[in-house]
């Protein structure tokens, strides 16, 4: 069966990102490689990925191979001055599971958003009484490169469409 909405979906794929910034193209560099031990299983229509990645995909069949640059437009768009925040350190203490050592800066800090979603934040500065956190998607002003190939697509379970995301997956974050 060709990938359609509601179905499940399992790729392989190595994922590059590169910056296109003034003048300097970086080479990408691969940040997420999911093999047949670990392909990345999604509802189709509920992945969580850029809607482009979704687009891209739509009609290929187990088999087929893929390979495509999603430009960061695309994909997380440009990083959000408004996203980086300073908060009270007293925040991040040992009671909300916050060792010292993960406060150093150019960590990421496993946080969980209003609706109870997984995010991550990246610690910018240490400011003394406060730390300075970037709340942007660490993917935020990438080009992504996907190259990989279709692993699995079968139809989605009742309960999978019922609960979106694929059973037996811990929800990965991207």
């Amino acid at each position: 069966m060709k990938i359609t909405n509601n179905s499940v979906v399992g790729l392989t794929y190595e994922l590059k990102v590169s910056k296109d910034e003034e003048e300097v193209e970086s080479a990408p560099f691969s940040v997420e490689v999911r093999d047949g031990e670990d392909p990345f299983f999604f509802l189709f229509g509920n992945s969580g990925l850029p809607e482009k990645f979704e687009e891209l995909l739509a009609g290929k069949a187990k088999g087929d191979s893929f390979n495509f640059i999603i430009t960061a437009e695309e994909a997380y768009g440009e990083a959000d001055e408004e996203m980086i925040m300073a908060l009270p350190k007293s925040q991040f203490n040992s009671q909300n599971g916050f060792e010292p050592n993960m406060l150093e800066e150019g960590n990421f800090l496993p946080l969980v958003d209003e609706n109870g979603y997984p995010m991550q934040a990246k610690v910018i500065k240490d400011l003394g009484e406060e730390i300075l956190l970037d709340f942007n998607h660490p993917l935020v002003g990438f080009d992504l490169h996907f190259d990989g190939e279709v692993f699995e697509v079968r139809e989605a379970t009742a309960e999978e469409l019922e609960h979106g995301h694929v059973h037996g997956e811990h929800g990965h974050q991207h």
